[in-house]
């Protein structure tokens, strides 16, 4: 009985906070229902109304670009501490895990302030040094691709450790005879690690690429502390434009209709790298 009664929790907990949820958000798309009073029953005209909204578009490709700069860029930060920490001989190890794992425990909010403080144009540290060394301060507020740059530098550094771990457990995994095999035969470190590390732990870079692509194409509570999708609107994400359209504009419908866009959007993507990996695995047997 215990396997079946905790499976049957297991069910149980998923229904009330996942599929509830995405039943409901389904059916508030198809009303036009403002957070009180009557759904009207509209049906897809929501969805026919994001079609020409030029800032829902404005919002997703800025998340698009978003992810597509802020994901190598983490995937490499992660990489790069997991591969220090597990490389022979190198020191304190043990101090560096948990310097490396800090920022993980510290709240994004409390992390977009921390940074917004960094990069602040008129009182940050960053503009501060660079002054010192004889330079003119950046506008890492009001130049939009300066501020999303620091958004994707704080969601890195953010970030970083859980997919660490994950890249030390795959480290760990691969068998040592493999490298020194390698080094008989004359290969550098950089070619040890382009030949067996990384196709060793490829199944867990596909993870680690899945699990940040769509962590940043939901993110919000970082960029919403930093900047607040400043400069104006140029670097509103998606969910920050549901949660404006929903909560401030009182449009609840119209809001769960964008959601079930960004649902269908992050769908695609995680079909698509799954297909991917696949195929890879294959032509790897």
């Amino acid at each position: 009985m215990a396997p079946f009664l905790f499976t049957i929790g297991t069910a149980v907990l998923f229904g009330l906070f996942f599929l509830w949820p995405g039943v409901l958000g389904l059916s508030y798309s198809l009303t036009d229902f403002r957070g009180w009073g009557d759904l009207n029953f509209i049906g897809f005209d929501n969805y026919a109304r994001l079609l020409q909204d030029p800032s829902f578009y404005g919002s997703l490709l800025r998340t698009l670009l978003y992810a597509a700069v802020s994901v190598p860029v983490g995937y490499a930060l992660s990489l790069a501490m997991a591969v220090a920490l597990t490389a022979v001989g190198s020191k304190g190890k043990t101090g560096a895990r948990i310097i490396f794992f800090l920022p993980w425990l510290v709240s994004p909010i409390v992390a977009g302030v921390i940074w917004r403080w960094l990069f602040g144009e008129s009182f940050g540290f960053v503009n501060y040094l660079i002054e010192i060394l004889g330079g003119e301060g950046l506008n890492w507020s009001s130049n939009a691709d300066l501020s999303l740059l620091v958004v994707i530098l704080a969601s890195a550094w953010g970030g970083a450790a859980f997919n660490m771990l994950l890249f030390i457990a795959a480290l760990n995994n691969v068998p040592q005879s493999y490298y020194e095999a390698a080094a008989l035969d004359g290969a550098n470190a950089w070619q040890r690690f382009r030949s067996i590390t990384l196709p060793s732990i490829a199944p867990t870079s596909v993870l680690v690429i899945l699990l940040l692509t769509l962590g940043q194409m939901k993110e919000f509570a970082m960029i919403q502390a930093l900047n607040g999708g400043g400069p104006g609107t140029k670097n509103r994400l998606i969910v920050q434009y549901i949660y404006e359209t929903g909560f401030k504009s009182s449009e609840i419908g119209y809001a769960s209709a964008a959601s079930m866009v960004l649902l269908v959007v992050l769908m695609i993507i995680a079909l698509i790298q799954l297909a991917i990996s696949r195929k890879a695995s294959d032509n790897a047997w």
